[in-house]
């Protein structure tokens, strides 16, 4: 079998899609990513970017079976609604007929990721970080709702990780259960550490149990997934694949574990933090959601078992902050 990412059947595939004679075609990886592979894109018919999904063994969270799927409808969602810069999305096939992994072909947006502009002055950074927030507020006004035409929660695109609900609270708890399934099935919790987990957010239900308006939320919002021009201006916002319909604060939390969530941030977004008792737990819960996924990550797709049992501690450690039992032993 031919390797699926030879350059030339590449190219040709490429040209096909853009309508250009494969000798005008340039492909450039792109260094930054490490779920997909992607190529800087530059013939005849512009500038693009090709983003291939990983290959079906890669080892998944169970939200990231192809997820890529979600991609196009939400980038046409967000640029007929909003004027924030996001690709569009020119191509895309998951038929599995011309390459073996899924694709899509993308604008390509000016700019270098955030975490590539090191000669960023303070005041430039300041500037990316706030007009981050002011995209990320106009993501989050789009409801649900309004969007798909009734208050809906979780991972509810294309490739249907799990089946929509009605409450946050729902949607959250089977996010959280079946993410704990994944670290047990990477062996980094037992079946019994799993359960104090699952517990211990049963315990709290008090405080999601809640009504939260579903948003858009983009979830893998970091220094290589915004992009900025030389003087700290945000040219784009990209990879989408992770986005879920849910409580805006569990975006936060990953803006703080990703170092995003900064005044400058804050200032461009327009609120003021929630910082209640119950805030705070759900905020230990969303950062606790986020640094599990690492466990798996590391043991499926670099077969590094010490960094998962970092991880580990790591996790059980914010866990015994909430609720500390014997069960969630940090040794």
């Amino acid at each position: 079998m031919a390797d699926p990412l030879d350059l030339n059947k590449l190219i040709d595939l490429i040209a096909g899609a853009l309508h250009v004679e494969p000798s005008s075609t340039r492909l450039t990886p792109i260094p930054t990513g490490k779920h997909n592979r992607s190529y800087y894109v530059e013939s005849a018919a512009g500038a693009h970017v090709l983003r291939i999904a990983p290959p079906d063994d890669a080892g998944f969270l169970f939200y990231e079976v192809r997820m890529m799927h979600q991609e196009p409808a939400l980038h046409a969602l967000i640029r007929q609604r909003l004027p924030i810069p996001v690709a569009d999305v020119t191509h895309y096939d998951f038929s599995r007929a011309r390459l073996e992994r899924d694709y899509l072909i993308m604008t390509a947006l000016p700019g270098i990721p955030l975490s590539a502009a090191t000669n960023l002055t303070q005041a430039r950074l300041d500037r990316a970080l706030r007009q981050t927030g002011e995209c990320l507020r106009q993501l989050h006004s789009l409801t649900a709702e309004d969007c798909l035409g009734r208050p809906l929660y979780g991972y509810i695109g294309a490739h249907h990780p799990m089946a929509p609900q009605s409450t946050w609270w729902d949607a959250f708890r089977i996010m959280w259960h079946k993410l704990l399934d994944d670290v047990v099935a990477c062996a980094s919790y037992s079946p019994d550490e799993a359960q104090a987990m699952r517990d211990l957010l049963d315990y709290y239900r008090r405080y999601f149990d809640r009504p939260v308006t579903a948003r858009l939320l983009h979830m893998d919002v970091w220094g290589q997934n915004i992009l900025v021009d030389d003087s700290g201006n945000v040219t784009g916002l990209v990879d989408f694949d992770r986005a879920l319909w849910g409580d805006p604060e569990i975006e936060f939390a990953v803006l703080d574990y990703c170092g995003i969530s900064e005044p400058a941030f804050w200032q461009g977004y327009g609120l003021v933090r929630d910082t209640s008792t119950a805030a705070a737990v759900r905020r230990q819960f969303y950062l606790l959601y986020e640094v599990q996924k690492y466990m798996p990550i590391e043991v499926w797709r670099r077969n590094n078992h010490a960094a998962a049992q970092r991880y580990k501690r790591q996790c059980l450690a914010l866990a015994a902050q909430l609720l500390p039992s014997k069960s969630l032993s940090t040794n």
